[in-house]
């Protein structure tokens, strides 16, 4: 008899899942009042209406066009797809209510704008609704379908009240009466299974929701708004509508901006929870999610680990062998998403990926549903750099790591986690590679590298340029980890910098860190 892998894994309890792949097993517990239900197991992929869709179609669209982003996930393990209909100058379908994209701006100067007017126009005069194609054929391919929401966009009323105009943004009745009443057209007037409201796309992709000044003052506003947004879907009529949120990921920066994300929870406001920072668009497959997965897990709500697109871009400083930004390959985002399983994540929430997607991006769509099919499969974990915009919101990283003078007696500590079981399985991986690049390094240089406490003096280094743009800035030093071994969970990495040349008095600077896990058919050894 033949087994639909997808449909045996998916309707699984959670719990047995988790523990098939990474030996986790905890049972679920109960709703408020008493009612059990299981978190829903999900894997989503989102689509912003605009870079890979409306922008880049010639109208009138042909209806091969307008299924487009739902076509290109059709057959994977997607079976949730997530739309976002708004950027903050205009909605992305006809509403009632809102201002529509391009509705204030013609004639239009820029040709992506033109071909989104058009491209929604020529649905419209052919008696479609842009948005209503898109739903009915997510149904059709067995997906369901969330409408997406920045809560800081706005497109259609006095822009004086956004926080960068000097505004108050959420803080204004206004601007929360708006926003509800897009999300009510959402909820009511299509055929969604639910809206997802994005906080988490400030700064980068949106005004932010609030001033920083007013974050505590107005937290009880802002929660009493999430509730009155989850009755009105909630209590549509038909079937009930769920409420999915995009959150900081960490608890510090959510409650900054006035976002009691705890209570949300405890009071069962959302049906789902999706934690990232915009911003930041580089994949950290140490994602500090933990509270949060604690505190949803707690209430029986789901968390799906936001797989960020690209492995090194400008704001990260990582894109200098290449001008552009660099897609995350397979082996980054099996890493990535190993560590959010292990973490306890129900689901991984993929977007951005390599367009147009191919059989690569498909095959990876396919993987992220499964912890089994990436358990003993390559990966490279790439610690995360920090950004400008993200430092600024209080996201901090480990790198890049500036150690400014010689001192034999100071370790700079470098944390990771990994989720591969290094004495499970011995006998399938190949090899494990610890790679450093460090700036304004000489060989003449005397390190001290440990990991978990313990010397790779006596590990193999070999050493190659760090880039080929500009080799003579920085050095790769590649150990292959033979002795020294790295740890499920938590790991830790600590540098010093012993000695330098009497002459050379600069410091070095660590700016990148991978860890990469090669598996083989075949046992390592003799």
């Amino acid at each position: 008899m033949k087994i639909n892998r997808r449909a045996f894994v998916q309707g699984m309890p959670l719990a047995a899942t988790s523990a098939l792949a990474f030996g986790q097993g905890k049972g679920l517990a109960p709703l408020p009042g008493g009612h059990a239900s299981k978190r829903k197991r999900r894997t989503i992929y989102f689509n912003d209406a605009r870079h890979y869709y409306l922008f880049v179609f010639e109208p009138p669209m042909a209806l091969e066009d307008a299924w487009r982003p739902i076509d290109e996930a059709a057959g994977t393990a997607v079976d949730t797809f997530v739309y976002g209909v708004e950027r903050g100058d205009g909605l992305f379908y006809p509403s009632k209510v809102g201002m529509r994209f391009g509705q204030n701006i013609q004639p239009f100067d820029f040709a992506a704008f033109w071909r989104v007017w058009h491209n929604m126009q020529s649905l419209i005069d052919r008696g479609l609704d842009p948005l209503t194609v898109l739903i009915d054929r997510a149904h059709a391919k067995g997906m369901d379908f969330f409408a997406s929401l920045r809560m800081s966009s706005y497109g259609g009323i006095d822009p004086k009240l956004t926080v960068p105009k000097g505004g108050k943004g959420l803080a204004h009745q206004e601007v929360r009466d708006h926003q509800f009443s897009v999300l009510e057209e959402l909820a009511t007037r299509y055929n969604v299974e639910g809206v997802e409201l994005d906080f988490a796309a400030a700064p980068g992709g949106m005004p932010l929701i609030l001033r920083k000044e007013d974050g505590a003052a107005f937290t009880p506003v802002i929660t009493e708004y999430v509730r009155k947004i989850s009755k009105m879907v909630r209590g549509r009529s038909g079937k009930p509508g769920q409420v999915g949120a995009r959150v900081y990921p960490l608890e510090k920066i959510c409650l900054t901006f006035g976002l009691d994300v705890r209570t949300w929870l405890k009071e069962g406001l959302v049906d789902y929870v999706a934690p990232m920072l915009y911003s930041d668009f580089n994949l950290n497959p140490d994602l500090p999610i933990e509270w949060l997965i604690q505190e949803a897990h707690a209430a029986n709500v789901p968390v799906y680990g936001v797989i960020q697109p690209y492995a090194g871009d400008e704001s990260s400083g990582t894109s200098h062998d290449s001008p552009k930004r660099v897609h995350v390959t397979p082996e980054i985002m099996r890493a990535a998403a190993a560590n959010y399983w292990a973490l306890g994540v129900d689901g991984l929430y993929a977007w951005f990926l390599r367009w147009p997607l191919g059989a690569p991006e498909r095959q990876l769509l396919t993987e992220l549903a499964d912890p089994d099919l990436i358990k003993e499969a390559n990966k490279k974990y790439v610690v995360r750099r920090a950004t400008k915009e993200a430092t600024e919101m209080g996201y901090e990283a480990a790198l890049p790591l500036k150690i400014p003078s010689a001192d034999a007696s100071k370790r700079h500590p470098i944390p990771f986690h990994i989720a591969d079981d290094m004495t499970q399985a011995t006998e399938r991986i190949r090899q494990v590679l610890l790679r450093i690049e460090i700036d304004n390094l000489v060989s003449a240089d005397r390190l001290t590298i440990l990991l978990n406490g313990k010397s790779l003096a006596g590990e193999v280094c070999l050493r190659d340029y760090g880039n080929r743009v500009a080799p003579y800035e920085s050095q790769w030093l590649e150990f292959q980890l033979r002795q020294v071994k790295l740890q499920k969970g938590k790991n830790l990495l600590e540098i010093s910098l012993d000695k330098r040349p009497a002459n050379l008095k600069a410091g070095i600077e660590v700016q990148r860190v991978e860890v990469c896990v090669e598996y083989g058919s075949y046992p390592s050894r003799l």
